[in-house]
């Protein structure tokens, strides 16, 4: 890249996040300054800003580069992380969101405080506060530099060394991203992530279009035919035992860690729960959905096409898309797509800082101080105030771990995966015995998340050769076990009182009348993402079920939507 070009680069990058930022702020001006405002944008969200926010806090840098990767070095076997996760936001719509905004609770361990009691609360704070603050924040930050220092050569250009680098990149990242959850609560993090959402969904369908563009020597079509139709393998979505992602993981633990992560996750959830009424959070979650559909296409054809077009021989399968996107990007998008990127990043890193400040300010500052004070009220201006430093101090201390996880002998993705089930599917388990039954008592979801942390250790560190089983089987056995372990003491030891779920809520709990269609159509899209990247359809010689299949799967939706329409 040259001095000129450079220069362009920034100078647009900095346009276009200049212009997100006056916009977060003309929307959030004088609307910070109570809990409520500041912790769940004054409960005001529309469905606009929750599936822009739920969808831009999920994407970030780590899923450009990794599941390009991942279809570059394999197939589309690693599209099940992102496509099942259409199942679980329609769970969250019927079965979570109804009962969270009933409740009105502003955070998950809120309402375990309500369902069981104040010890449960604290040790899932801690569960989270801890996943959060070792692993979450710092790997969001790391791998979002990392993605920069790849795609732009940040060391050459600056001329410093690649550890100096990346550790001026995780500051400066860290730094900008950061002001937004600091100053401007969870409305400026909803609205920033919603118009970096727009961008990345530009830049999503630019990058496959040209790269089809080059395969085809400057026909798109052309492109797509030698896709569908050479080395087909590649296009391939049910994974075997040896790909990233066998298919069986789909029925097992990732049933789990999909709904932990959207039903149950405060940093993915808080926004549903400032949502302005029942039907807009059902429909924000419904539409963020449908861009997880959309994923395979944005974030994995890509890493196809880069394989047609660079074959077997780059060093590395995470170089993929960053050698597309120096091939086939203009020099004049570059500083569009430098925005877009820093924003994927800047959406997951400010909502996690949001998140883990409302955590500490809600469920751990303010019941001490209430306590302390002998239950005298704690004012907004205090709680809000005492979240931003919780945020300066949690972001301070991300910017140490985040250069360190460049050590880690296994990877970071090895990192993300394994201390993440420490606390995902404990968390689950305990929220869908708490919402589902009403006689469990506390000391259920306690003995859980002791028997949980010791076995999943002991079968990560001290039995893994052993116990050779793949982690998202182990997910699946774990939870049942632990559900088992409650309803247990649920038998034995029942409450004196049912529990008894006492409505508060504070929004219009009117559900939206075309949230069941509209299920059914998610439901059928990631049927026929299935069907389509499988032998059924692009793999091999296809089949000639293929086309009767989406014929019954189109005829059905369309007199769901028919009947639901004129009931409407």
């Amino acid at each position: 890249m040259t001095n000129q070009e450079l220069v362009l680069t920034l100078t647009s990058c900095l346009f276009f996040m200049s212009l997100v930022a006056w916009i977060a702020y003309r929307q959030t001006r004088g609307e910070v300054a109570t809990r409520e405002g500041y912790f769940l944008a004054g409960r005001g969200l529309g469905a606009v800003f929750i599936a822009g926010s739920m969808l831009l806090t999920n994407l970030s840098a780590e899923q450009l580069i990794g599941l390009n990767g991942s279809a570059y070095g394999f197939n589309l076997s690693s599209m099940g992380w992102e496509v099942t996760a259409a199942i679980s936001t329609i769970a969250m719509a019927f079965l979570f969101l109804p009962r969270y905004l009933a409740g009105a609770f502003s955070t998950l361990p809120e309402f375990l405080n309500d369902r069981f009691d104040s010890d449960v609360r604290r040790a899932s704070v801690v569960l989270f506060m801890v996943g959060y603050g070792f692993v979450t924040i710092p790997s969001v930050l790391y791998s979002g530099s990392i993605a920069v220092l790849q795609l732009f050569d940040i060391p050459t250009i600056t001329g410093l060394a690649y550890p100096h680098a990346l550790a001026v990149t995780i500051i400066a990242i860290g730094s900008i991203g950061a002001i937004y959850a600091v100053f401007g609560g969870l409305r400026a993090v909803a609205v920033s992530d919603t118009l970096n959402g727009v961008g990345l969904l530009i830049v999503g369908i630019a990058v496959p279009l040209l790269g089809l563009a080059a395969l085809g020597d400057g026909s798109i079509l052309a492109g797509l035919i030698v896709v569908t139709t050479t080395d087909t393998h590649k296009l391939n979505a049910i994974g075997s035992a040896s790909d990233p992602t066998p298919f069986a993981t789909l029925f097992t633990g990732m049933i789990f860690a999909n709904l932990f992560y959207w039903c149950t996750n405060q940093y993915v959830i808080q926004r549903t729960l400032g949502a302005r009424s029942l039907a807009e959070g059902q429909k924000g979650v419904l539409f963020s959905g449908f861009f997880k559909v959309l994923v395979p296409f944005l974030m994995m054809l890509p890493g196809v096409i880069a394989y047609h077009l660079y074959g077997p021989e780059l060093s590395s399968i995470d170089l993929a898309y960053p050698a597309l996107i120096r091939d086939v990007l203009p020099v004049y998008a570059s500083g569009f797509f430098l925005a877009v990127l820093l924003g994927a990043v800047f959406s997951s890193f400010n909502s996690l800082l949001n998140s883990a400040a409302t955590l500490f300010c809600l469920d751990v500052y303010l019941p001490f101080k209430e306590r302390l004070n002998r239950g005298e009220k704690v004012t907004d201006a205090e709680l809000v105030r005492v979240a931003k430093w919780a945020s300066v101090v949690i972001a301070l201390f991300s910017f140490v771990v985040a250069p360190l996880l460049q050590f880690a002998p296994d990877g970071l993705w090895q990192i993300i995966r394994i201390f993440t089930g420490f606390y995902n599917i404990p968390i689950i388990a305990i929220v869908i015995v708490g919402l589902f039954t009403r006689h469990v008592p506390a000391l259920g979801p306690k003995l859980v998340i002791g028997f949980h942390l010791i076995a999943y250790g002991l079968l990560q560190f001290v039995f893994k050769e052993q116990v050779a089983i793949h982690f998202l089987h182990l997910y699946a056995i774990l939870f049942f076990i632990e559900i088992g372990i409650m309803l247990t003491v649920g038998q034995w030891l029942p409450r004196v009182e049912l529990w008894t779920y006492t409505t508060a809520s504070r929004v219009d709990m009117s559900p939206w009348p075309l949230a069941p269609p509209c299920a059914v159509t998610l439901f059928s899209c990631v049927v026929a993402l299935y069907i389509t990247f499988s032998p059924l359809g692009f793999v091999g010689a296809g089949s000639a079920a293929y086309e009767p299949i989406l014929v019954v799967v189109l005829a059905l939706n369309a007199a769901i939507w028919w009947r639901s329409l004129r009931s409407a």
